[in-house]
């Protein structure tokens, strides 16, 4: 079984897609990832980019995917290391590389600059690795 740490960029891209991830791979996430969809969602709506309905759909969408949410004093801990370590002004993106080394054998993000960034810590593996 591979496993993957998703960002939310790569959860609502599934969920835009409807897509159907096989058995043999396990998503994982920090548990801020439910905070992130929501707001991220939330601004969609707000800004005319979506309709509530649809915004709801990718949601229930999400919260109906096998997701293994951590996110424990270790996961923290290392996050605070990776953001010092890299200059960040906070710890967020840091979670996900943080699960990524701790548990996982890629992170799938859909922002080129953040695999960029973390590329010398993690395995980088593309979203159609969910296929």
């Amino acid at each position: 079984m591979t496993k993957y740490v998703i960002g939310p960029d790569v959860a609502l891209q599934l969920a835009h897609d409807e897509a159907v991830i096989p058995d043999e791979h396990q998503l994982l996430a920090p548990t801020l990832l439910r905070s992130q969809m929501l707001s991220l969602l939330f601004r969609a709506v707000r800004q005319g980019e979506m309709a509530k309905k649809d915004a709801d759909r990718q949601l229930n969408y999400v919260r109906g995917l096998r997701i293994r949410l951590l996110g424990d004093r270790v996961l923290q801990n290392v996050a605070w290391k990776i953001a010092d370590q890299l200059g960040w002004p906070d710890t967020l993106d840091a979670e996900y590389v943080a699960l990524t080394q701790l548990q996982a054998d890629a992170f799938i993000t859909l922002d080129a600059d953040l695999a960029n960034a973390v590329k010398g810590l993690v395995m980088i593996a593309p979203i159609e690795a969910l296929s």
